[in-house]
């Protein structure tokens, strides 16, 4: 099957989104991560499409939606999440699961706790978080302040993939094609003719001017739905520790949470193969 390509618009921004699956369908929220596209979620999206409508949004400043007009401002959680809260009005969606890669499932915590946008409250049944957690790593978030806000540019699109598959190693095996497909779904060319990752350099103020923006513990404690957290065995992001916090506070203090470590993976596992793929059906449609 393949997705229709849709622009909406959200939070006064042309948002970019691809959607699998029949209009009918229980709805999965599938957001990628910080740098990334929606299109990183294709090949989950196309196993998930014979049974659920899965809507693949570009954040702010990536892929193919608007960059920010005010960066400082809205490249931030309380701002996606009110891209989001759009998103669910403009697509006629009144209950969905949410699958968050990285800062996708940053964005899906604070959307299901309703702290920001309070008209979401009770709208997301169930939250996937893609190695992400209420507290990331200060050592790996020092890392993504430093290549973030300056993408790298080259000459070919050959050697931008080569780049991509040395930086995106931790997300484990990826096809050739996977790997091809990575690189043409989220690059774009610089007036000089260089090719440079898809996403606006500026969404790092993100990190420059809201420090703490990633540590949302509140969120994550007001949460009363089941959780799964898988986290890459290799992370960086998400340690070990943060998890075992995780389980003694919020849906993990009420039994909502499952942890499951991802094997051969970093930060953070593509979900593009069967093992993953079960996890993620599991989840979905355990009662």
């Amino acid at each position: 099957m393949l997705p229709s390509s849709r622009y909406i618009r959200c939070a006064g921004y042309e948002i970019h989104c691809t959607e699998w699956g029949a209009p009918e369908a229980p709805v999965v929220i599938a957001w990628h991560g910080l740098a990334r596209t929606g299109r990183d979620m294709d090949a989950l999206a196309r196993h998930l499409s014979s049974r659920y409508r899965v809507i693949c949004p570009d954040t702010i400043g990536r892929g193919l939606s608007q960059w920010a007009r005010t960066p400082r401002d809205e490249y931030r959680l309380s701002f996606y999440a009110r891209i989001a809260a759009d998103l669910f009005a403009q697509l006629g969606i009144d209950m969905a699961h949410w699958i968050g890669t990285s800062m996708g499932g940053a964005i899906g915590t604070v959307c299901a706790s309703g702290l920001f946008e309070p008209q979401l409250k009770g709208r997301i049944m169930r939250l996937l978080l893609n190695d992400n957690a209420p507290r990331l790593a200060d050592a790996a978030l020092e890392r993504i302040k430093a290549y973030a806000g300056q993408p790298p540019a080259f000459d070919t699109v050959m050697e931008l993939e080569a780049f991509f598959r040395q930086v995106y190693q931790p997300y484990g095996w990826l096809s050739d094609a996977q790997w091809r497909q990575l690189t043409e779904t989220s690059i774009r060319r610089l007036p000089d003719g260089r090719v440079t990752p898809h996403y606006d350099p500026a969404m790092v103020q993100q990190f420059t001017h809201h420090a703490n923006d990633y540590l949302i513990w509140d969120h994550y404690d007001a949460l009363d739905i089941p959780v799964l957290c898988l986290r890459g065995a290799q992370s960086d992001l998400v340690l070990p520790e943060t998890t075992a916090e995780m389980l003694t506070r919020g849906p993990g203090m009420r039994g909502l949470l499952q942890v499951v470590e991802v094997p051969g993976c970093g930060h953070a596992p593509a979900l593009n193969v069967p093992e993953q793929f079960a996890l993620v059906d599991g989840f979905l449609s355990d009662t």
